[in-house]
């Protein structure tokens, strides 16, 4: 919903055969007073689970003849089950954007919730507002130099009028599941366990969160996805908070621990969204709330949060292989869960680690290498598509550039990686087994506890492997410059 996300634009149609905006047009004529015509369609980058569009409508209520919407639609139109991950509904998130609304939190006009008989799958419309939603330029654009001191502050306001809303008068008690932390904990590492994937690092974060769950805590609205990326900005403040699926009953410093999540930095210095001081959200979310902030508890959250996304990248990459969205953007975020992983060690058992030299590319008589196809490809996609295309296409040429850079850094020093891991793996165990039934070895110990955390080897061999997984998928991530010393 961001006017100046113009480059996360996508000019193609959502529906190939023009039947999306057919029925769209004729949802808006019917729905909208003064609406006469649909003039365009334009669907914004980002919102991997969810889908959202730009509408230019033709409108006699407006002065200029014109006005815009948005709508919001689960990916490609499909139902997604209420049940996984306590996910409320589109219906519902209108309705808690409404009643969000209604308590003083920035949010748009909900003007029309899809119905079956509307043949769009779920979704609604709703008012659309200005404002900067790209995570990287509300930490970095002079434009917010003005608001950026302040604006910690003004979300930890904003949490707070989410967390007081009455669940019981809204009806929302009725609509929402409740999720307390170990509930939260042990879903999410079940998640991740359907995958069938041997991560250990996410195995020894889940054992720790659930030795340190946070004690007596309140029970309220959570909005579970309030970062930096998740609200629009402009010069004077926050005009929206964005992205309720994730809404449930549950422990109000989730949100404040989320916010602050490394990912959602974007390479920010700042701990709260790359942009505030723990200080400042604190000092507003207490003002607004009347709840005290304990430090150690938004950090349990803090650490959920980077295990959690972990995860959820992961997922997206298990979406990829099912679909219905096979874009080159879900396996890219897949690899990102190597990030949120050295994010978990940076908090957990920070300490030294050995990195894995890149090694100087050789003469060979094979014309042209390998590496030096994969270059060409990135080198077009970086340069000529991107320079020919606006929006969304030339948002996922940057992603698919960004894939293969991984590819080149994996076949450079990928073997030496796994080599080293197996060797340390054998020695752990004391054993010559190879490097995937040893890791399996290790993620069932972490899993019946039969591995304590406070292992010295143990945490030591972790350390390496997540840093430089890293290295090889994001070597510009803030977390793998904190895990290495150069941040």
């Amino acid at each position: 919903m961001s006017e100046s996300s113009d480059q996360s634009i996508d000019d193609a149609n959502p529906e190939t055969d023009g039947k999306f905006e057919a029925r769209l047009e004729a949802v808006l004529i019917h729905q909208l007073p003064g609406c006469e015509s649909l003039i365009s369609t334009e669907r914004l980058s980002g919102g991997a689970s969810q889908e959202t569009y730009r509408l230019l409508i033709k409108d006699t209520d407006s002065p200029s003849g014109q006005r815009k919407l948005a709508i919001r639609r689960a990916t490609g139109g499909v139902k997604t089950s209420t049940s996984e991950l306590g996910y409320p509904g589109i219906a519902t998130e209108a309705m808690l954007m409404q009643y969000a609304r209604a308590a003083g939190v920035p949010e748009p006009e909900i003007y029309y919730v899809l119905t079956e008989t509307d043949g769009l799958g779920e979704g609604f419309i709703m008012e659309w507002l200005e404002g900067e939603a790209l995570g990287a330029r509300i930490v970095r654009s002079k434009q917010f130099d003005a608001i950026r001191p302040t604006l910690a502050y003004e979300c930890g306001k904003a949490m707070a009028r989410i967390h007081n809303i009455d669940l019981g008068a809204t009806g929302l008690a009725q609509e929402l599941t409740v999720i307390p932390p170990a509930n939260f904990v042990q879903q999410t590492w079940g998640r991740y366990r359907g995958f069938d994937t041997a991560q250990p690092m996410i195995d020894y974060t889940a054992r720790w969160l659930l030795d340190n769950l946070p004690d007596n805590v309140d029970s309220c609205l959570v909005h579970s996805d309030f970062r930096n990326g998740n609200f629009l900005l402009t010069k004077t403040g926050i005009t929206a908070v964005l992205d309720w699926e994730l809404a449930h009953i549950g422990d109000p410093m989730r949100d404040l621990g989320w916010i602050c999540t490394r990912s959602w930095r974007f390479g920010g210095a700042a701990p709260v969204g790359g942009f505030g001081e723990y200080r400042d959200l604190f000092r507003g979310y207490e003002e607004e709330s009347g709840r005290v902030v304990d430090p150690a508890h938004v950090r349990f959250w803090e650490v959920f949060g980077s295990f959690w996304w972990s995860v959820g990248c992961l997922g997206m990459a298990q979406q990829y292989r099912s679909g219905p969205d096979r874009t080159v953007e879900r396996p890219a975020i897949g690899r990102r869960s190597s990030e949120c992983q050295v994010d978990c060690v940076n908090l957990l058992i920070p300490g030294e680690v050995a990195l894995i030299s890149m090694p100087i590319s050789s003469e060979t008589e094979e014309l042209p290498r390998a590496d030096e196809l994969l270059s060409s490809v990135r080198d077009y996609l970086l340069q000529e598509v991107m320079e020919a295309t606006t929006g969304r296409l030339n948002f996922l040429a940057r992603v698919a550039a960004n894939s293969l850079d991984i590819v080149q850094r994996e076949m450079a020093i990928d073997s030496e990686h796994l080599a080293q891991e197996e060797s340390r793996l054998q020695q752990f165990f004391d054993s010559e087994d190879n490097l995937f039934n040893l890791r399996w070895r290790l993620v069932q110990g972490l899993r019946d506890g039969s591995i304590e955390l406070d292992n010295h080897e143990l945490q030591a061999h972790l350390r390496q492997t997540v840093v430089n997984r890293v290295a090889i998928d994001q070597p510009g991530y803030a977390g793998f410059k904190q895990a290495t010393g150069d941040e």
